[in-house]
């Protein structure tokens, strides 16, 4: 499922929920697509932390993608 076809569920499932509420299913389904948006979110954002790159005063790069990025994988 992409994250535009992720959205639209999550958007039409907190419709419902507002008219006329959600089954436990729904409920479930709502979670589970949350939880999944919310994980592909994190995940594109340490992608592209991963790949910034600092110039140092003194003409150096600094790949914080390797300094920082793997220590913190297993964070998220």
């Amino acid at each position: 499922m992409t994250v535009e076809q992720m959205t639209k569920r999550i958007n039409e499932l907190y419709h419902k929920s507002q008219a006329d509420g959600l089954t436990e299913e729904e409920k479930e389904e709502q979670k589970q697509l949350r939880l999944a948006y919310v994980a592909n979110v994190r995940a594109n954002l340490r992608g592209q932390l991963d790949n910034i790159s600092i110039v140092e005063k003194d003409g150096s790069v600094t790949d914080l993608g390797k300094k920082f990025g793997e220590r913190k994988k297993d964070v998220l």
